[in-house]
């Protein structure tokens, strides 16, 4: 397994999936999209945009966020660890997966507006959650908080 970290800007795909373990320990998975524009290079050949998808999952109260507030559709911010891992599936094939273990999450918005808008401050695009203000402990380096997405170069 390798740990590398990661930082992501996206939409969200599809709504998260829960689960809940012993100790009502939360889970959530869901995709995240990231986009690099097309552009015509000086020669002119044209680069067409490169869609990446992103499997993220989120543990105990990180995972409670992303139940609450994150859906399709939301340009979500993300912090985390790559994970790389294999299992084998009902058949007996190995089976390789790669995913981001979210240590934060900011909501930067929603795609097309939305009529989900209940006036909750809590709701409000640039909210920041991290694993260690959620109530998990995932973590014992010390953090650096980043409160100002706009100084981000992309």
């Amino acid at each position: 397994m390798s740990v590398n970290k990661v930082v992501l800007v996206g939409n969200v795909g599809r709504d998260p999936e829960m689960k809940y373990f012993d100790n009502d320990v939360a889970k959530a998975n869901f995709s995240l999209a990231t986009s690099e524009r097309g552009y015509t290079t000086s020669g002119g050949t044209q680069i067409p945009e490169r869609t990446e998808w992103h499997n993220i999952v989120c543990w105990r109260g990180l995972a409670q966020v992303a139940e609450k507030f994150v859906k399709k559709g939301t340009l979500l911010y993300v912090e985390g660890k790559i994970r790389s891992r294999s299992y084998d599936d009902q058949n007996g094939v190995k089976r390789y997966i790669t995913e981001v273990v979210a240590d934060n999450l900011e909501l930067l918005g929603r795609r097309g507006g939305g009529d989900e808008g209940s006036g909750s401050k809590e709701n409000e695009p640039g909210q920041n959650y991290s694993s260690s203000s959620s109530g998990s402990s995932s973590s014992s380096a010390p953090r650096e908080e980043i409160s100002d997405v706009d100084d981000l170069p992309f």
